[in-house]
């Protein structure tokens, strides 16, 4: 009996571990599926207020202009003024040629165009010659059928004989086909100068032409900033002898930067141009961030603009998620403080709740996106050259400028 009374609590011992071991594990499954629920329901509730009106993408990159200094015509470098990284102003000059060979070709031009306008002086002078001749040749007419006709009357009455009277017809006849070869060479010198003045004459005109290439040519020989920005990519080295439209660095404004994000296409559904984006730059993290907008929405994936696209056609195909680029406007509060620098990724959210703006640009630019003035100086100062040469040669009364 004693041996029965110790093994019985042992028994009943041994049979509660496994209820209290189901008890504990019931429990933590029950902790686990509220844990789930809680969270599918927290998941759920931040999709629904907050999380489908953004979309996000790390796959996002700036960029920006890069304008290459070619020059247009052909020259040996004997000066640099700005190397890799360079602030440069607009305008600034960057690369200069030996200005040797365009100085010859311009002042050839600039003779050129002096004689020009010297012969068309003669031209017009012709003319006034040839009125002149014509005047006298007409006053000879009137003259020899003056004397033709008394003659006439003399013969009548037998005071001269009929030899001197023929004398005085071949003398009239003469003179007529004076006025006849006089009128003929005036035709001949209005047709040169007819309906034109010095400086619109053709003649003059090429000249002019001639004088404004090579003083472009020249100017040409001095290679300025188009804008302002930071050099890069410099291969120009002094001494260099180089060709017309040769890379020799590049200007960088970067004033004027985006951002390119490639997000999925699973991703644009509700995208529109126009909608706001923040962005935070890898560079500063997440403490700086930058405002944008949504600029436009790509008209092909990257892999379509591919230099081999795919061909999906043939072979086994599988199914990849593209990727469609964005471009986005920045705002330039923050990039005094923090400048952005091209290729620099970026983490980019934009921001879904106005899906009024379009897919697609719908209206056409009808302003110029970027422009520079630092050339048109240089048409002017021709046209004030040529100007003042046409003035220095030819008279008063011609002294009219040329209009480009």
């Amino acid at each position: 009996m004693a041996d029965n009374t110790t093994t019985t609590p042992n028994a009943s011992a041994q049979a509660a571990q496994p209820t209290k071991r189901n008890g504990k594990r019931t429990l933590m499954l029950s902790l686990l599926v509220a844990a789930v629920a809680v969270g599918s329901a927290g998941a759920y509730f931040y999709h629904e207020s907050y999380g489908r009106f953004y979309e996000e993408t790390d796959d996002a990159y700036v960029d920006g202009n890069l304008i290459q200094l070619t020059p247009q015509t052909a020259g040996t470098v004997i000066s640099i003024t700005a190397d890799n990284g360079d602030f440069v102003e607009q305008g600034q000059t960057l690369v200069e040629f030996d200005p040797a060979d365009t100085e010859v070709a311009l002042q050839s031009s600039e003779a050129n165009l002096a004689k020009a306008v010297r012969q068309v002086r003669g031209l017009y002078s012709d003319v006034d010659n040839y009125k002149a001749q014509l005047e006298a040749r007409k006053v000879d007419v009137q003259q020899a059928q003056a004397d033709y006709q008394r003659r006439q009357k003399l013969a009548k009455g037998g005071a001269i004989s009929q030899e001197e009277l023929a004398h005085a017809r071949d003398a009239l006849s003469a003179a007529e086909r004076a006025v006849t070869s006089a009128k003929q060479k005036l035709d001949s010198a209005l047709a040169l100068v007819d309906d034109t003045h010095i400086a619109s004459h053709p003649e003059v005109m090429a000249a002019a032409a001639s004088l404004r290439q090579a003083y472009l040519n020249h100017a040409r020989s001095t290679l300025v900033a188009p804008v302002s920005g930071y050099i890069a990519q410099r291969t120009v080295q002094v001494g260099s002898r180089v060709q017309a439209g040769a890379p020799l660095l590049a200007v960088v404004p970067l004033d004027d930067v985006w951002i390119d994000a490639n997000f999925k296409e699973t991703q644009l559904k509700d995208m529109r141009i126009g909608q706001p984006v923040e962005i935070h730059a890898d560079l500063y993290g997440s403490d700086v961030r930058y405002r944008g907008t949504v600029e436009s929405l790509g008209v092909g994936t990257g892999s379509a603009f591919s230099l081999l696209p795919a061909q999906n056609a043939s072979g086994n195909w599988i199914k990849i998620v593209q990727r469609l680029p964005v471009r986005i406007r920045l705002q330039s509060d923050n990039l005094d403080k923090h400048p952005l620098r091209i290729g620099l990724s970026t983490t980019v959210t934009v921001d879904l709740h106005d899906q009024d703006g379009p897919v697609l640009a719908e209206k056409a630019q009808t302003k110029p996106r970027y422009a520079t003035d630092v050339y048109q100086h240089q048409l002017s100062e021709a046209d004030a050259l040529i100007a003042q040469l046409i003035h220095d040669n030819g008279p008063v009364a011609e002294q009219v400028g040329m209009t480009h």
